[in-house]
């Protein structure tokens, strides 16, 4: 991502945050451009190569998801953002790691698995999300077209809180299907910060310095509604 979005303008472009537009290592000149992309590669190949091993033991169900992966990873900063379906890849990826988890574990292929992904996969969506609006000029000038650029900063902003209560209506929603638990719904002690952020966004949608507060909650709100959602399962 750092070395797609150097090539390309766009983190030179833009103003780097807490959480938003790359790591600065390739602005800052404290690595070259071809170092970083063949780190990457490494990291790519030594991941498919653990993954291949899974493979070996498990069959055709890791390698799907493993092949999933690896496309998806590789093709991310650019053809796939650029179609405005960064959000819906980084949604099934939750779902294909939790799923894929249980499969190297038990070889079994369980629904609740699939659907408790589902709403990992969301919550990581919701950070994601928020956290391409600083980066909204720098990438429509260079032409990417994320999903807040798609719909531009106004609607993209009364979009965000639909991710929010999709995650919560799946959690509360599973209970009446047998896929999540009673337990489940002590998730819900992150409401707070997912009204914070959303207030929050909604009010200063095209300030960047007034949007890092919301996406610092947004990111806390995510992680503790993932953390308490697994402490659940444990319970």
């Amino acid at each position: 991502n750092d070395y797609w979005d150097y090539k390309r303008g766009i983190d030179i472009a833009t103003k780097r945050t807490k959480f938003s537009g790359g790591t600065g290592v390739l602005p800052e000149n404290l690595l070259k451009p071809r170092t970083v992309y063949l780190a990457g590669l490494v990291f790519l190949i030594l991941g498919a190569a653990i993954g291949s091993y899974f493979i070996a033991i498990r069959g055709v169900t890791i390698a799907i998801i493993l092949g999933f992966a690896v496309i998806a990873i590789y093709f991310y900063s650019t053809r796939i953002v650029n179609a405005g379906l960064g959000e819906l890849f980084v949604a099934i990826k939750g779902a294909m790691i939790v799923l894929g988890t249980l499969y190297v574990q038990n070889a079994v292929l369980e629904p609740t698995a699939l659907y408790v992904g589902a709403i990992v996969g969301i919550l990581s969506a919701t950070v994601l999300f928020i956290n391409s609006f600083p980066d909204y000029e720098a990438d429509k000038s260079k032409g990417r077209r994320t999903l807040v650029i798609i719909l531009g900063k106004e609607v993209a902003s009364t979009t965000f809180p639909m991710f929010i209560i999709a995650a919560y209506a799946l959690i509360a929603g599973g209970i009446f299907f047998g896929l999540t638990k009673v337990y489940c719904l002590i998730s819900f002690v992150s409401i707070p910060l997912a009204v914070k952020s959303a207030l929050s966004l909604r009010k200063h949608p095209q300030s960047i310095d007034n949007i890092v507060p919301a996406m610092a909650s947004t990111v806390t709100y995510s992680r503790i509604t993932g953390f308490l959602l697994a402490l659940s399962y444990i319970l």
